[in-house]
C-alpha cells in the first residue's frame, strides 16, 4: 500500500478534524502518500481530490466542524455512482479509503467494499453516538457538553422566574445526548426515545415538586422522543405552570471538541491507518475503554442496547 485517501461524510461532529490530522500523519510516518476528498462521497464521484501533507493539518486539532467539508450524496446510493467512486480511486492511484462519519457513510463504505474489493475503514464520527458496535463516536463527548452548558445556563433563568422549561436535544432515534446531559444537568425528567413516558406522570411529578417549593423544572426531551413545543403546551395545561422551551439544534455539532474526543480522534486515526497498512475492510470503535476493529457487516448489524441502568439512575435522583 503506498497512497490512502480519507473524506468526512453525512452530518459534521466535533473532533473529525483531530481525527484526520491524526490519520494523516501517522500515514505519512508510514510511508504513505495522502490524499483528503472534499464533501464526502459527492467529492469522491466528482474527483474533489486534495494532496494532504504534515503542515496541512496543523492546526486544526482544536477546530470543530471538518476541513474536508461533508455532504449526503444521492449518486453514491446507486452502483453507478459507487462505481464511479471506485473508478477515481483507481484513475488517481488510491490503495485504500478511511471514511469518517454514522451508520449511512458505513454502509456506503461496506458495499464499496464487497462490490470492488476495495480496502475501505471507517472511523464512528456522529454526536448522536447511534452506533451499536462502539460506546462513543467522535463528536458526542463534545455534543454532550455542549447541551450541558446549556442546560446550565438555562437552569439559572428559569429558577430566577419560577418557571419550567423543556430543553430538545439532538440525536435522531437514539437517547443518548438528553440521557447523559440530563444526568450532568439535573434534570427532573428525561424523555428519550427509547423508553416510553407517562407525560401524566411527568405533570404530576413537576406539581408535586411546586408544592415541595421547589418551583422551577428541567425536562430534556431527545428530538426522537417528542418535541419540546408540542410537551409544553400538554404540560401548561396540565400543571397550569410556566413553561418555556429551548430547541438547542446544530449548536450542538459545532465547537471546538473535548479531551475525549480528541484522544478518541488520535486512538481511531492512528488505528484506522494500521488496518489499511493489513489490508483489510474493518471499522474502528472503542468498547469498555479499548480501541476495537470489527468487521464493518458485523457492526452494521449490531443492535443499540440503551443504558437502562443510566436511565434508572437519572429518575432516582430526580425525585
Amino acid at each position: 500500500m503506498k497512497k490512502v485517501a480519507i473524506l468526512t461524510s453525512g452530518g459534521d461532529a466535533p473532533g473529525m478534524n483531530a481525527t484526520l490530522r491524526a490519520f494523516t500523519r501517522y500515514a505519512i510516518s508510514n510511508k504513505l502518500e495522502v490524499v483528503g476528498i472534499e464533501r464526502g462521497y459527492e467529492g469522491l464521484i466528482n474527483g474533489n481530490l486534495i494532496p494532504l501533507a504534515r503542515r496541512s493539518v496543523s492546526d486544526i486539532l482544536q477546530r470543530g466542524g471538518t476541513i474536508l467539508k461533508t455532504a449526503r450524496s444521492v449518486e453514491f446510493t446507486t452502483f453507478t455512482g459507487r462505481q464511479k467512486a471506485y473508478k477515481v480511486l483507481k484513475d488517481n492511484d488510491i490503495d485504500g479509503l478511511c471514511v469518517i462519519g454514522g451508520d449511512g457513510t458505513f454502509l456506503g463504505a461496506q458495499l464499496l467494499s464487497q462490490e470492488f474489493g476495495f480496502p475501505v475503514v471507517g472511523i464512528p464520527g456522529t454526536i448522536d453516538n447511534d452506533l451499536a458496535y462502539t460506546d462513543f463516536s467522535i463528536g458526542f463527548d463534545t455534543a454532550v457538553n455542549t447541551a450541558l452548558d446549556a442546560i446550565n445556563k438555562i437552569r439559572d433563568t428559569m429558577t430566577s422566574h419560577d418557571r419550567t422549561c423543556i430543553v430538545q436535544t439532538m440525536g435522531r432515534n437514539c437517547g443518548d445526548i438528553a440521557l447523559y446531559a440530563g444526568i450532568g444537568g439535573g434534570a427532573e425528567a428525561i424523555l428519550v426515545p427509547e423508553i416510553e413516558y407517562d407525560i401524566n406522570r411527568i405533570a404530576d411529578n413537576v406539581i408535586a415538586n411546586h408544592r415541595k417549593g421547589k418551583s422551577s423544572d428541567i425536562i430534556v426531551v431527545a428530538e426522537g422522543a417528542g418535541k419540546a413545543e408540542e410537551l409544553a403546551i400538554v404540560l401548561k395545561a396540565l400543571t397550569k405552570v410556566s413553561m418555556r422551551t429551548v430547541v438547542l439544534g446544530y449548536i450542538q455539532r459545532g465547537g471546538s471538541p473535548t479531551l475525549q474526543d480528541r484522544l478518541l480522534g488520535a486512538q481511531f486515526g492512528v488505528t484506522a491507518v494500521k488496518v489499511l497498512l493489513d489490508g483489510e475492510s474493518k471499522v474502528v470503535g472503542i468498547k469498555n475503554n479499548r480501541i476495537i476493529t470489527l468487521d464493518i457487516t458485523t457492526a452494521l448489524r449490531k443492535t443499540k442496547k440503551f443504558e437502562k441502568k443510566l436511565y434508572n439512575i437519572a429518575n432516582t435522583l430526580a425525585e
